[in-house]
């Protein structure tokens, strides 16, 4: 469903290992919002809830709600640490577009 960058697995990695709450991944959620009508909004969570898709790849989980699965569908994840832009990167086939800022598309 979701494919994590190396990047993106040091990322999440280096993220859980500094959280003062327990948390065992990492969830990924499409909300309405944006510039371009979606948003990705990220944070660490504990455990898997009813319906969710959870990918693991190189030692940690992701989480994905059932309502964000189709919107998520074969999205690469990536991770940058360069000065333009650090962060998360989202390479999403089902966006047909995509804001300037890379967190929002549509």
């Amino acid at each position: 469903m979701i494919t994590l960058t190396d990047s993106a697995i040091a990322a999440i990695k280096f993220a859980l290992s500094q959280t003062c709450e327990p948390a065992d991944g990492l969830r990924i959620k499409v909300e309405a919002g944006g510039c371009s009508g979606f948003k990705y909004h990220l944070g660490l969570d504990r455990e898997s809830r009813d319906g969710d898709a959870v990918i693991e790849a190189g030692g940690v989980k992701v989480y994905v709600d059932s309502a964000s699965q189709p919107h998520v569908s074969g999205m690469t994840v990536d991770f940058t640490t360069g000065v333009d832009s650090p962060g998360f990167i989202f390479e999403n086939p089902n966006a047909r577009e995509n804001c300037a800022c890379g967190k929002s598309f549509g």
